[in-house]
């Protein structure tokens, strides 16, 4: 029993320090997105134009959940969780969007984002089932995912020149 205590403790503190959390649908990669803690199960807002892509997150089913440090950056904790779609305009859907609110940052439409949620996206919450996946004992690390994002145009010749020079004594 107290060790169930421990473990809910700790998935509770990390995910509510840390902003994003990577979460893997059944079958699919890991994606990072952010989240707020909300009554007791990390909450998302997504699918929608502007937000954020939550594929093979559906009701019902369980995703992994991995934590990863504010400070560092590195893993925390992974846990296991039951995903929830909430109905738009419930009174559990409501707490949960004014909390997600508050923490949408850039939100181009924020006076009317509550009501653009509702139409246009799913809101989740992943709820902890109390299991805990052991730390890996090696770096899981994996090639990007595919993206059309496409970088910048190569840097200009004299830009280390300028960023790099000594300042001159007066």
């Amino acid at each position: 029993m107290t060790s169930a205590l421990l473990d809910r403790a700790l998935v509770e503190e990390a995910t509510k320090k840390s902003g994003l959390v990577w979460v893997a649908g059944p079958g699919g990669p890991a994606r990072p997105l952010w989240h707020v803690w909300h009554e007791g199960a990390a909450c998302l807002v997504g699918d929608g134009p502007g937000e954020q892509p939550l594929p093979g997150l559906a009701d019902g089913v369980t995703a992994e959940v991995t934590v990863r440090s504010k400070d560092k950056g590195g893993r925390l904790v992974t846990w296991a969780a039951r995903v929830v779609e909430l109905a738009p305009g419930s009174q559990a859907w409501q707490e949960t969007v004014a909390e997600l609110k508050g923490k949408r940052l850039n939100a181009p439409d924020a006076e009317t984002m509550t009501e653009r949620w509702a139409r246009e996206c799913r809101v989740l919450r992943l709820e902890p089932t109390g299991a805990l996946a052991p730390l890996p004992d090696t770096s899981l690390a994996e090639a990007p995912l595919p993206t059309a994002a496409t970088t910048r145009q190569p840097v200009p010749a004299g830009l280390p020149r300028l960023l790099l020079r000594k300042k001159r004594r007066r």
